[in-house]
């Protein structure tokens, strides 16, 4: 059983930027795939980013070249910096760690409580 717990979210204005953390309670070396998604009021969530145990990311189109994903084997930590902020981006993100199969979808086994990021314009 691995925990996640996120940090990192806060109140900062359009154009800025935060750093988000997600600390596993194991180790993450082995864990095939971490992931940041996002959810907003009233919306589905949605998927931020990706990264691979061989550091392979993938990022949504509306986050490209603004964020970045990392992961820190050492630290049993992935984070997620943010730049160039947008009030869109407003969400609690939540850190998803072991992708899946459970049979109907591809999902993840592990999740984090979920960190507020809130931007104003």
């Amino acid at each position: 059983q691995v925990q996640l717990v996120e940090s990192g979210g806060g109140l900062v204005q359009a154009g800025g930027s935060l750093r988000l953390s997600c600390e596993a309670s194991g180790s993450i070396s082995s864990i095939n795939v971490i992931a940041w998604y996002r959810q907003a009021p009233g919306k589905q969530r949605e998927l931020v980013a990706r990264i691979s145990s061989g550091a392979i990311t993938n990022y949504a189109d509306s986050v490209k070249g603004r964020f970045t994903i990392s992961r820190d084997n050492a630290k049993n930590t992935v984070y997620l910096q943010m730049n160039i902020l947008k009030p869109e981006d407003t969400a609690v993100y939540l850190c998803a760690a072991d992708r899946i199969w459970n049979g109907a979808t591809l999902t993840y086994r592990y999740w984090g409580q979920g960190t507020q990021v809130t931007v104003s314009s």
